[in-house]
C-alpha cells in the first residue's frame, strides 16, 4: 500500500468512527417569521452539528406558502421550514435525522416533527415523547425515528 492509499484509508477510517455530523456542503436554507426564539434555538442546534444555516425571516402567510408548496399538509407543520439537498425539513427535527436523511436519500419530500414538541432541539428540556415523521412523495408519513429512544431500544 503507498502513502496515498495509507491516506485515504485512514480518513475514511476516521470518518466511520467519527460521531455522526453534517458534512461541511450540507447547507440548510430555513425560514421562519422574525422574533421566534425556538427557531434560532433549532438554527443554532444545526449549526452545532456542522450544518451551514442561513435564515430568512417571512410573514407568516408567505411561510405558509412555502410549507404547502414543499407539499406538507397543514397537520405536518411548525413554526420553521428547512431546505437541504432538495429535502424539507419542517419543525425541530434534530440535526442527526438531517444527517441520516442526506446518508440514506429515501424517496420522500422530507422529514417533520409537526407541532413543537417539548424536548425537540430548541424547545428546551423534557423527556415528552414525540415522532420524527418521514413525509412521502404522496403526501403520507411513516415514522423516521422516536425520541426519547423507546425502551427496550439498541440505544439502551
Amino acid at each position: 500500500m503507498n502513502a496515498f492509499q495509507k491516506v485515504l484509508l485512514a480518513g475514511a477510517l476516521s470518518l466511520l468512527s467519527a460521531p455522526v455530523q453534517a458534512v461541511g456542503s450540507d447547507k440548510v436554507e430555513v425560514f421562519s417569521t422574525s422574533g421566534c426564539g425556538c427557531c434560532l434555538g433549532w438554527v443554532r442546534h444545526l449549526e452545532d452539528a456542522g450544518f451551514e444555516v442561513t435564515n430568512e425571516n417571512l410573514a407568516m402567510a408567505d411561510l405558509y406558502a412555502k410549507k404547502m408548496k414543499a407539499g406538507l399538509k397543514q397537520d405536518q407543520t411548525s413554526c420553521h421550514t428547512g431546505f437541504v439537498e432538495g429535502y424539507v425539513v419542517e419543525g425541530h427535527v434534530p440535526a442527526v435525522e438531517v444527517t441520516r436523511l442526506l446518508a440514506e436519500r429515501p424517496e420522500a419530500i422530507g422529514l417533520t416533527v409537526p407541532g413543537m414538541p417539548a424536548g425537540s432541539p430548541g424547545m428546551g428540556e423534557s423527556d415528552e415523547p414525540y415522532d420524527v415523521l418521514l413525509v412521502l412523495k404522496d403526501g403520507s408519513t411513516k415514522v423516521f425515528a422516536s425520541y426519547p429512544e423507546p425502551k427496550g431500544s439498541i440505544a439502551e
